[in-house]
């Protein structure tokens, strides 16, 4: 990736998440390389991929999410493995950008100056600075500095360690997250957190797509809390996408600047825009959206970002940017995980502390950072959380409904039900539901139904406080009223191995059958006009069965449907919206 030139006591407010790429596949001569990510499946694929490539910059390993090669690859290279089924995408090694700077009445206005007054410290959590390195001598960082990783050389005088800042960009950000407390020079949202320098960006702020995925690769693998992106592109990387998967399925807290390119709408950059990441838009000191701030509806949260003081190399300057609004959050999420928290678990408590501004949806998400009402409450306008699961032991006249309360949002307990119907019908039934004072799975039996009837159905949560909330609607089908009793759906599971260019799913599944004579399970893939865009079936018999089909298509999915039959022709049907 490259990046615009970060330099020094500049506002850069135009250079938020842009992107430079090369030309295109198609465009190059025949003899031009060019560096570009291969994302395969398997180690089949990567070795596919290396012996196409003039040379390889790195193998990145996202273990269930795929792989990916980094190199120099011919044109006429590309165009083999784009046709290779073992490829999942092929995209050039673009840039992204250091999202610019500036800073120091943020971490007053989040209330983390409270949180010191309180003794959290963040002491024992751990944040990787993914950027251009951390000053390893400042005085105000020093303390707190762990291990370091360079993907990028350090230029210039100020390479003591491979990790160390050539820019000042990474060490500003260091400094709002985690400088410590000593009464000198400036102090961090977090004050006894351990730092890591993940250096992906050059002195000029400019690093590959690749880069930054071994960084975040790298942030996962350590096992560390937090990583803080201050960068981005205008255009998003499959390569970035998996390496973010990678690490929030993993424990990692993932915060992001929205991007410099306001005043816009629905332009957050990447990664921020990903669902992996925490979006930071930026304010300024009277609480209004900073006017370099990219908005859109991925924005999660605001924090502080204009005229921020913090840390630089050899010293302290003032930089303004969405880059500096992201570490003030990334602080305070080091602290929540230090208290025990999950990534995701400290990600909510962030949103449901927010302090409301006023602002329109697209620009504050939840609303400003409340470091220290996430911290020392947890409780603000937290919300119940309920979602749908499967049906399963589905016959003839009955099922059983599943579902999950994930949050009881502050409250002591929730009534929890289910709501079904049947198919295209206006009226829900609801039932009887149960109370529910801790956070699980819950399920109902259903009887009553008709035969070889289309349902579909939803979770429901009440909380005692009175706040309420309803799942995703999840389908099923009741088997015919002929023949021995119906077989049954035991698991039904899907996993997106989708790209900009195809739709593409996992479906695993597990089926049973009392009577012992279990024919066929078949999976497809369904748009919103009810076409078939692709199927599968896998023979089955005796009494259980499990497998997993793979579908894809090049068009757009609104459902997967799963169908086992047995020998006597009853059949069981589910369904889940995509």
């Amino acid at each position: 990736m490259e990046f615009d030139d970060i330099t020094r006591r500049r506002l850069l407010r135009g250079a938020g998440a842009g992107v430079a790429l090369g030309g295109m596949v198609g465009t190059a001569g025949a003899n031009d390389a060019g560096d570009y990510v291969v994302g395969v499946r398997d180690r089949r694929g990567v070795e596919q991929a290396r012996s196409r490539a003039e040379s390889v910059k790195r193998v990145l390993d996202f273990e269930d999410v795929g792989k990916a090669v980094a190199g120099r690859f011919s044109p006429r290279a590309i165009e083999a493995l784009e046709s290779n089924p073992n490829v999942r995408y092929v995209e050039e090694d673009g840039v992204m950008r250091a999202v610019a700077q500036t800073l120091p009445w943020g971490v007053d206005r989040v209330d983390a100056d409270a949180l010191h007054d309180s003794g959290e410290t963040g002491s024992g959590a751990d944040i990787a600075i993914i950027d251009t390195g951390i000053d390893s001598d400042h005085p105000d960082l020093q303390a707190n500095l762990g291990r370091g990783k360079a993907y990028v050389d350090c230029t210039g005088s100020n390479c003591n360690e491979p990790w160390d800042d050539d820019n000042d960009h990474g060490t500003h950000c260091a400094g709002i997250a985690d400088a410590v407390n000593d009464s000198e020079g400036v102090v961090g949202v977090s004050t006894e957190a351990t730092l890591h320098a993940v250096k992906v960006l050059d002195g000029n702020g400019s690093g590959s797509f690749s880069d930054v995925a071994a960084g975040i690769e790298y942030t996962a693998d350590r096992g560390w809390d937090v990583g803080s992106l201050s960068l981005g592109a205008s255009s998003g990387s499959q390569t970035v996408k998996d390496a973010c998967t990678y690490a929030y399925e993993r424990g990692v807290l993932l915060v992001a600047a929205a991007g410099n390119d306001g005043p816009c709408s629905d332009c957050v950059g990447y990664p921020a825009a990903y669902e992996e990441c925490v979006a930071v838009s930026s304010t300024d000191s009277d609480d209004s959206l900073s006017s370099f701030s990219s908005t859109g509806p991925e924005v999660e949260l605001a924090a502080p970002g204009g005229d921020i003081y913090s840390t630089v190399i050899g010293g302290y300057d003032t930089f303004s940017g969405t880059s500096m609004a992201c570490p003030h959050v990334a602080g305070a999420g080091a602290q929540l995980m230090a208290d025990g928290d999950a990534n995701t678990e400290a990600r909510q408590r962030l949103r449901d502390t927010a302090e409301d501004l006023g602002l329109p949806e697209g620009e504050q998400g939840h609303g400003l950072l409340d470091a220290e009402a996430a911290v020392l409450d947890g409780s603000g306008d937290a919300s119940v959380a309920v979602s749908t699961g499967d049906a399963t032991n589905v016959g003839t006249d009955s099922a059983t409904l599943n579902g999950s309360l994930d949050d009881l949002g502050g409250a002591d307990s929730a009534d929890c039900y289910f709501e079904y119907r049947e198919t295209g019908s206006n009226a829900w039934t609801a039932t009887s539901g149960q109370t529910i004072g801790s956070t699980g799975s819950f399920s109902e039996d259903v009887s009553g139904l008709s035969s070889d009837t289309d349902y579909e159905f939803r979770a429901v949560a009440e909380a005692s406080d009175g706040d309420s909330d309803t799942g995703a609607t999840n389908g099923f089908t009741t088997s015919s009223s002929s023949g021995d009793g119906a077989p049954a759906i035991d698991r039904f599971e899907l996993t997106d191995d989708g790209n900009p260019a195809w739709t593409r799913y996992y479906v695993d599944w597990e089926v049973s059958d009392g009577d012992g004579d279990l024919s066929a399970v078949t999976s497809e893939m369904v748009d919103g006009s009810g076409a078939v865009l692709d199927s599968q079936r896998s023979s089955a018999g005796g009494s259980s069965a499990a497998g997993t089909h793979y579908l894809e298509s090049k068009s757009a999915a609104s459902e997967i449907r799963l169908v086992v039959t047995d020998e006597s022709g009853n059949g069981t049907g589910a369904s889940k919206s995509v």
